[in-house]
């Protein structure tokens, strides 16, 4: 895509105002550092509980708000968050809506998106073949297709977490987010610039963001590991990468057995049931990669939990 200008903060709090109440103030859960064996405050910011189970759900509202009145259906392409997203999105203001998304999704993922009423397209391999069979049928159906990360109003609308986070963290010294196709980064880094430094990681088989600021452009890599459904996109986004490479950020690369523990963590420690990718910012605190110091408080996003399994 050609970006444009990159939202403000101005317009993430435009974004909070069109969307109101129609999505939850999800809330917090404060962590003692002991018990994650680090030396500072954790705090969970639980958007799991967010309407269709993750922040998604944020893009997806401020997108179809931002609709003209002579639209009445819409589409979209997905891992399967923010399929169900826009389907939630798409019922709640009276659109009809279809959703294009690899037939290897994580199945309650794919069952949320028809839970809501959206026709549910599966297509034969990854996100990217879904992205071009959804614009396919857009160009012949007439209808807006909604991006997953990388439209002015999906960042914008995604960033009124951070300014929640604000409010509800207000001595927070560090926000950590994981990054796939980097919406929920960019529009939280936005929101925040300037006050809370916001720490993108990655898994390890996902290293979007990484290789592409070290590539100094995004790139088109594969994906793979347990995350990838969620954090496996064709590549970073355009507001990602901008974002990030205003903001000089480095990328920590999460492994996979340690996304894994901080999942069976959360669940049988805090009874917190996170999808593998909304697990990643515990792991890279719990594996070192982003540091706790004595007195610091980090807060870490818990983006989605739409599980097919127990950990």
């Amino acid at each position: 895509m050609t970006l444009g200008v990159l939202p403000s903060r101005q317009d993430v709090e435009d974004a909070r105002r069109r969307i109101g109440s129609a999505v939850r103030r999800t809330p917090v859960l404060e962590l003692a550092g002991p018990e994650l064996g680090v030396a500072g405050r954790v705090v969970l910011k639980l958007e799991l509980l967010q309407h269709s189970g993750s922040f998604k759900a944020r893009g997806a509202i401020n997108n179809v708000r931002s609709l003209t009145a002579d639209v009445t259906g819409i589409a979209a392409a997905s891992g399967g968050n923010h399929g169900a997203a826009v389907a939630w999105a798409a019922a709640s203001v009276g659109l009809n809506a279809d959703v294009f998304a690899p037939s290897r999704a994580t199945a309650a993922k794919l069952e949320r998106i028809e839970e809501y009423g959206a026709r549910l397209h599966r297509v034969d391999g990854d996100v990217g073949a879904a992205l071009d069979a959804c614009r396919e049928f857009s160009a012949r159906a007439g209808v807006p297709v909604l991006h997953p990360y990388d439209t002015f109003a999906t960042v914008s609308g995604a960033g009124t977490l951070g300014l929640e986070l604000a409010e509800q963290v207000p001595d927070a010294d560090r926000v950590v987010i994981a990054c796939g196709g980097g919406g929920l980064y960019a529009g939280v880094a936005t929101a925040l610039a300037g006050v809370v430094p916001v720490q993108p990681v990655e898994p390890v088989l996902c290293p979007h963001l990484h290789d592409a600021l070290a590539a100094g452009a995004p790139v088109a890599r594969p994906s793979s590991g347990i995350a990838a459904d969620a954090l496996g996109p064709p590549q970073i986004g355009d507001h990602a990468f901008a974002v990030a490479s205003t903001q000089g950020v480095a990328v920590p690369l999460v492994p996979e057995d340690a996304i894994l523990a901080a999942r069976s963590w959360l669940w049988h420690r805090a009874r917190v049931l996170a999808e593998p990718a909304a697990s990643v910012p515990l792991a890279a605190v719990m594996s070192g990669l982003v540091p706790v110091g004595e007195g610091e408080t980090v807060v870490l996003v818990v983006s989605g939990g739409n599980n097919a399994t127990l950990p």
